[in-house]
C-alpha cells in the first residue's frame, strides 16, 4: 500500500460514510414539512404527532451527518493538496456558497423549529421546516455542482503560477453553476434520497403495524411514504436515463465499462446475462441479448455507435469489474424498489395494509435496499471515473499530497474508521431507540 492508495481508501471510507446520512435529511425534512402542513391545514392531531415524530429521526440522522460531512473538505487539503492547489479556485467557490448559504440556513431554521414550538404561530412554525427542507436540498445542489465540475469541467483556463506550476483557474462562473453534469446528477441524486426516505418511514411503519401498534398514526405514515417513494423511484429512473444519455456523450469511457462493451459498433446489443473479463478484454459471458437496446440506452438511437472499451488506452480506462457490476445491482436494486412501492401504494389505499404480515415484514428488510443503490450509484460516478480525479484534466495519482507521510495516512485512515465506526453504533442505537418508542 503507498500513500496514493490508502488516500483513496480512506476518502472512500470518510465520503460513503457521510452518504448513509445525507439522503435520509434529503427525504425526511421533505417528509417532516409535509406532515406539519397537513396539521395547520386540517388541525388533526394525528398529523402533528407525525411532524414530531419523524421531525425526531431526522434531527438525530442530521446532526450525525454534519459531523460526518466536516472531515470530508479537511481532506482536501490533507491528503489531497496537489488537486486543492490545482484546481481550488473552481472546486472550492461551490463549496463555500453552500457552506456560507445553504448550510448556514438550514442550521438556523432547525433551531428555529427545535425552539420555536410554542413561541410561533403553527404556519410560521411550518414554514421553518420548509426552509430547512429546501436549504438541505439547495445544499445537496451546491455540492454537487461542484462534483459535477470534476465530471465535466467548464469554465476554466489553465495558468502557470509563481512557482511555475500548472493550475485551472475560472474564467466563467455562469458556465460553472449551469453545468449540465452538476445539475442532471443533482436531480438523480436527490430523488434517490427521498427513496431512501420513503423506505425509512414504510420500514419503521411496518415494524409498529405488525405489533398493532398506534395503526391508524402507522398506516397514514406508510402510505405517505409508499406513494413518495413511488414518485422517488420513477423520478430516479426517469434520471438516470438522462444520466446515462450525458454520460455517453462526455464520458464514453465510464459508458463502456458500465455496459462492459470492449469492441465499437453501430446497433450494439444489450447481454441480460454478462460478466467481464478483464484481463482478456472480452466478456466471460454474455447471454440473452436484446438487439440494438445497448445503443438505444446510451443514446436513445437504437442504431447509434457506442465506443467500446478497446479505443481507450488501458491506462485510460476505469476499472471495469467494479462499475460493471455496482451499475448492475444499482438498477436491479431500483426496480425492486420501484414494484415494492407500487405494491405499497395499492394495499395501503385499499385498506387492510396492516393485515398483510408477509408484505410488511417484507418492507421491513427492504430498509437497507435504497441505502445499497445509492452507494453503488456513488461506485459508480467515482470509480467509473477513474484514473482521472477531474475528468480528462487532472489524474487522480498527481492529486495527492506530495508532504504526507504513509505512517500519517494509515493513522489517520485507522482514527476516522474506529470514529465513523462508534458514530455508526451511536445513531443506529438512538434511531432504533425513537423509533421502536414511536409517537408516544
Amino acid at each position: 500500500m503507498d500513500v496514493l492508495t490508502l488516500s483513496r481508501w480512506q476518502f472512500a471510507v470518510t465520503a460513503m460514510f457521510h452518504f448513509i446520512f445525507v439522503p435520509l435529511t434529503l427525504g425526511l425534512s421533505l417528509l417532516a414539512a409535509y406532515f406539519e402542513t397537513r396539521y395547520v391545514i386540517s388541525k388533526d392531531q394525528t398529523w402533528l404527532k407525525m411532524a414530531r415524530f419523524w421531525g425526531h429521526l431526522f434531527l438525530i440522522n442530521f446532526a450525525l451527518g454534519v459531523v460526518t460531512g466536516i472531515t470530508l473538505e479537511f481532506q482536501f487539503g490533507m491528503n489531497w493538496a496537489e488537486y486543492s492547489r490545482y484546481v481550488g479556485d473552481l472546486f472550492g467557490a461551490p463549496l463555500a456558497i453552500e457552506a456560507t448559504l445553504a448550510f448556514f440556513m438550514e442550521s438556523v431554521f432547525i433551531g428555529v423549529w427545535i425552539f420555536g414550538w410554542k413561541k410561533l404561530s403553527p404556519r410560521m412554525h411550518a414554514a421553518s421546516l420548509w426552509i430547512v427542507a429546501i436549504a438541505t436540498n439547495l445544499s445537496a445542489l451546491w455540492i454537487l455542482i461542484a462534483n459535477g465540475w470534476m465530471q465535466q469541467p467548464v469554465g476554466y483556463h489553465l495558468v502557470t503560477d509563481a512557482a511555475g506550476k500548472m493550475r485551472a483557474e475560472m474564467i466563467d462562473f455562469v458556465a460553472l453553476l449551469l453545468n449540465s453534469y452538476g445539475w442532471i446528477k443533482f436531480f438523480h441524486t436527490v430523488t434517490s434520497g427521498y427513496a431512501v426516505a420513503a423506505f425509512f418511514v414504510m420500514a419503521i411503519s411496518a415494524w409498529h403495524l405488525l405489533r398493532k401498534n398506534e395503526t391508524v398514526f402507522f398506516h397514514r405514515s406508510f402510505r405517505a411514504g409508499a406513494v413518495f417513494g413511488l414518485a422517488a423511484c420513477l423520478l430516479v429512473m426517469a434520471t438516470g436515463d438522462f444520466h446515462a444519455f450525458h454520460i455517453a456523450k462526455v464520458q464514453p469511457a465510464k459508458l463502456a465499462a458500465m455496459e462492459s462493451i470492449w469492441e465499437t459498433g453501430k446497433g450494439l446489443p444489450l447481454s441480460l446475462v454478462q460478466f467481464p473479463d478483464e484481463a482478456g478484454e472480452r466478456n466471460r459471458i454474455a447471454w440473452l441479448d436484446i438487439p440494438r437496446m445497448a445503443s438505444f440506452l446510451a443514446f436513445h438511437d437504437p442504431d447509434a455507435e457506442v465506443k467500446g472499451l478497446k479505443a481507450f488506452p488501458r491506462e485510460l480506462r476505469p476499472p471495469v469489474l467494479p462499475t460493471f457490476i455496482s451499475f448492475r445491482l444499482m438498477v436491479g436494486l431500483g426496480v425492486a424498489m420501484t414494484l415494492l412501492s407500487l405494491l405499497g401504494v395499492y394495499w395501503s389505499f385499499k385498506g387492510g395494509v396492516e393485515s398483510r404480515s408477509l408484505f410488511l415484514k417484507v418492507m421491513l428488510f427492504a430498509l437497507p435496499l435504497p441505502y445499497l443503490a445509492g452507494q453503488l450509484g456513488w461506485i459508480v460516478a467515482e470509480v467509473g471515473r477513474q484514473p482521472w480525479i477531474v475528468y480528462g484534466l487532472l489524474k487522480t495519482s498527481d492529486a495527492v499530497s506530495t508532504a504526507v507521510s504513509l505512517g500519517q495516512v494509515v493513522a489517520s485512515l485507522l482514527g476516522f474508521t474506529a470514529l465513523y465506526g462508534s458514530l455508526a453504533i451511536l445513531d443506529i442505537y438512538l434511531l432504533a431507540k425513537v423509533a421502536r418508542r414511536g409517537p408516544a
